[in-house]
């Protein structure tokens, strides 16, 4: 549970909406950002979920100003330019408004798409929660393809330096993130890990005293059978433990899912299952959010700008739905039991209403949502 019901705020005016988020991020950021930028960040968040869109000049064309649309984008151009957003600002922003600061479930992924012939490649660090991860802190990657080790190490390095360690249980990933480096830094560091492995990666078996590929441990379980490997093995120099589940994909071929762990393998499935939170993350980045890809930046540090606006619009979207759903009005749910709007589709669509109908039936102080207090 987030907050509290308040009284009613209907019918006011977008000013003063500006005025009250303004001065709730004034308070979050202590001075950090002067007033004028805290305004223009305001109108940014506020545009961003009216119209549900990183486009400029669709965001210039909703701006609650007294200016025309076209001096809005170079306004709009002119702050992603020339001001400087350190990502250390919005990430302790954000950690600051987490509902749980403690045991938290990491998760890493990368998400991509193309603009023309320019390539956008971000590495994502999320935080687990419920139903989708929370976006912390990212890294804008200047290449196609995978991530290297140094990459995600500096991500990681980054949060500890930020959060420490002693908030972390274990950190999820894919079948992208292995590495010698990567995972003896994780056992350096005592941070539990479930990590998938590709099947035909070579774990080094003390028993048998050679390297196998790692399915072949778990290669006589039957279909939809899960087990932990019960000795340690190591991989690419590392000791570790390796968990297998043998099943057949919708092709009907047979697949293997094997996660790699630093401790407690017996939890490694569990843990594991939550890493799709991180996928419904970037859903809402993109088709089913703000349409990020939408965006025809292609710089990076204007992009990275333009990323933590998103970041704490859709924070503040799941927030609102989350309480929604949970306390008023839960989110209707369809015969094939699933519900109809993810959480942060429901809190958006929810803000995106006040916005644009003036109204807000059910009495949610939205604003309280995005204050640490």
């Amino acid at each position: 549970m987030f907050t509290t019901r308040s009284i009613n705020h209907t019918n006011t005016s977008q000013d003063n909406k500006i005025t009250e988020l303004s001065s709730i991020l004034e308070q979050n950021f202590e001075t950090k950002i002067n007033k004028a930028r805290l305004k223009f960040i305001s109108m940014m968040i506020l545009a961003l979920c009216k119209i549900k869109t990183v486009n400029y000049t669709a965001l210039a064309n909703v701006f609650d100003s007294v200016t025309e649309a076209e001096s809005s984008l170079r306004r709009i151009q002119r702050f992603m330019a020339d001001f400087d957003l350190p990502m250390k600002l919005i990430s302790s922003f954000i950690f600051g408004i987490l509902p749980e600061k403690k045991n938290l479930v990491l998760v890493l992924d990368r998400t991509n798409w193309k603009f023309g012939q320019s390539n956008i490649n971000i590495l994502m660090l999320g935080i687990c929660y419920k139903n989708m991860a929370i976006p912390i802190m990212f890294k804008m990657l200047d290449k196609r393809g995978n991530s290297d080790t140094a990459e995600r190490v500096e991500l990681l390095k980054q949060f500890i330096r930020w959060f420490g360690t002693d908030c972390i249980d274990c950190l999820l990933a894919d079948r992208e993130f292995i590495g010698h480096h990567w995972l003896g830094f994780f056992n350096k560091n005592r941070i539990r890990y479930y990590i998938r492995l590709r099947n035909n990666f070579k774990v080094f078996c003390f028993d048998k005293n050679e390297e196998k590929p790692v399915f072949w441990l778990f290669n006589n379980l039957k279909n939809s059978q899960f087990r932990h490997y019960p000795k340690i093995v190591k991989i690419n120099g590392v000791l570790c433990y390796v968990s297998g589940l043998k099943s057949h994909n919708r092709e009907g071929k047979l697949d293997y899912l094997i996660l790699v762990s630093f401790n407690k393998p017996e939890k490694s499935l569990e843990y594991y299952k939550k890493r799709w939170q991180i996928e419904t993350l970037f859903k809402a980045f993109k088709s089913s959010g703000f349409n990020l890809e939408a965006t025809h930046v292609t710089d990076q540090k204007r992009l990275e700008k333009l990323f933590m606006i998103v970041m704490i619009a859709l924070v503040w979207c799941y927030k609102i739905g989350d309480y929604v759903d949970e306390n008023i009005k839960p989110i209707k749910i369809k015969k094939h039991q699933r519900k109809a709007f993810s959480v942060f589709k429901y809190g958006l669509n929810y803000l995106n209403n006040i916005l644009l109908n003036l109204s807000n039936k059910l009495s949610v102080n939205v604003l309280q949502f995005l204050s640490c207090t």
